[in-house]
């Protein structure tokens, strides 16, 4: 019996492929279906399979300044600064070490014009369910914190989501 092919795969990176891919910019090694930190770690690695090399979905859309998931935080109170970009920077380091594909793209940090004493960030990453659950270990790690999740409409996978100190 075959069984149809996970959406997921087949359209956002295509069939499995014999061989090995690396990416040109990581390194980062796909390998049986799914892409891996390097290749010095996988088992039962054929060494004469065919090696391509080109630049994997992640190096992608941050070359095309594309990203999956936003978060706008406002009003981040001066104490808890130093505290958030821990843990934002930690949580986004430890899910690019389980998954090459989730990264942090960037984290933008703006005082708005005419005010003292609360600043904004913006966070991007490379995948929508990063953004998710970054959001909420935010949410649980503050108290006084309101969040708004907003999903864009088909065919995005963009999601956007406001975190806001109160």
């Amino acid at each position: 019996m075959n069984l149809p092919k996970s959406k997921r795969e087949s359209e956002e990176f295509g069939g499995g492929k014999k061989g090995l891919v690396l990416c040109k910019k990581c390194t980062s090694a796909y390998y049986k279906k799914s892409w891996h930190h390097d290749i010095a770690g996988l088992k039962n690695y054929e060494k004469d399979w065919p090696v391509h090399f080109t630049v994997c979905p992640a190096c992608q859309m941050i070359h095309n300044k594309q990203y999956e998931g936003r978060i706008k935080i406002k009003n981040i109170p001066v104490v808890s600064e130093d505290r958030l970009d821990d843990l934002i920077r930690g949580f986004c380091h430890r899910a690019f070490e389980r998954d090459p594909l989730d990264r942090l793209i960037n984290l933008e940090k703006s005082l708005p014009a005419g005010r003292q004493d609360g600043s904004d960030w913006t966070v991007t990453t490379t995948e929508n369910q990063l953004a998710n659950k970054l959001a909420k270990k935010i949410k649980d790690a503050f108290s006084k914190v309101k969040s708004k999740t907003k999903f864009a409409g088909d065919p995005s996978d963009v999601v956007e989501i406001t975190i806001e100190f109160s």
